[in-house]
Formats: structure tokens, C-alpha cells, sequence
């Protein structure tokens, strides 16, 4: 996939994680070194945001999502936003999790790490049993992503996992 950044045409290194597949967790480090874990099952529905810069622009986009899901009654889900590296500085956001992808992880295992490094801009919704319900990566970093449809994700991923399994 070709990633166009500030002047530059990028490549991912890898393929996104696809809808359907078990996510990974990873450990990510804020801004104040302390881990956390993203990803994976544990029991939320999940929303990872990755970006390789952080603009006025994304942190309003954050804020948005934030009322939005709020107005709809879709709580009880984790947000998290990535970056490849500490040489980003880490917006503060009410009930975001920052933090930096310190040992490259989440950038292997989802499959967004670009050629200089950076972190695509991509969306991932994780259901609560940590499937890939949902992602988009864009191949333009500064267009915003698309709310609304990740809305209706969110909604579908918070009511598709019974907590009973296939077998049941």
C-alpha cells in the first residue's frame, strides 16, 4: 500500500492485520514511561488509532469521537492512541490512552509501520473476544477519518460478542 506523507511516497512494511483475525496484545509506554496494554482480548470493545504525526486537526477529530460515541451511549471501550515514537509529543485527551510504540510492536503486528518508521494513520475496532472487527488505514495522513462509518463499527463490534462463543 502506497502512503503519501508530507512530500514523500511511503510503503507499509507489512499487510494491515485483516477483519477477522485475533488481534495482539502489545505494550505501549506513555509519556510518562509508564506501560500499558492495548489490544488483545480483555473484555472491551477497542479503538486503536495510529498516526505518524499529531496535528490540532486530530486532536479535534479525538474529541469528536469522544462526544459522539457519548451521545450514542457507546461506552465501556477502550481508545487508544499510538505513535511510533517519543519524538511525538502526546496530546492529552479525556479517556485516551497515548502512548509510544517503544519497541515496534504494534507496528509489526498490525501491520502499519511505514517505510521511514512512522506509523500509518490507521483505525482499528477490536470486539471485546480481541477480533479485528474493523480497520481503515488512509492513504493520505492529513484527511480525517471517516466518523460516522466508524461509529456504526463500534456500535456493531459492542453488540456482536455474546460472551457465549460459536459453540453454544
Amino acid at each position: 500500500m502506497q502512503i503519501t506523507y508530507d512530500t514523500s511516497t511511503l510503503h507499509l512494511e507489512d499487510m494491515p492485520l485483516d477483519v477477522g483475525y485475533a488481534s495482539e496484545r502489545v505494550d505501549l509506554k506513555s509519556s510518562t514511561e509508564e506501560k500499558f496494554a492495548i489490544g488483545g482480548q480483555n473484555g472491551s470493545t477497542q479503538l486503536l488509532i495510529s498516526v505518524p504525526f499529531i496535528d490540532e486537526a486530530l486532536v479535534a477529530q479525538l474529541n469528536e469521537l469522544n462526544s459522539l460515541l457519548y451521545i450514542n451511549a457507546l461506552g465501556g471501550i477502550t481508545k487508544a492512541l499510538i505513535v511510533a515514537n517519543d519524538t511525538h509529543t502526546l496530546p492529552v485527551v479525556e479517556e485516551w490512552l497515548s502512548g509510544y510504540d517503544y519497541d515496534e510492536a504494534f507496528g509489526d503486528f498490525y501491520g502499519v509501520r511505514l517505510s521511514n518508521k512512522e506509523l500509518a494513520k490507521s483505525l482499528f475496532i477490536l470486539s471485546k473476544d480481541g477480533a479485528v472487527f474493523y480497520h481503515e488505514v488512509l492513504c493520505d495522513p492529513s484527511i480525517p477519518f471517516s466518523i460516522d462509518k466508524a461509529l456504526l463499527k463500534v456500535a456493531a463490534a459492542q453488540n456482536c460478542y455474546t460472551g457465549k462463543g460459536c459453540h453454544s
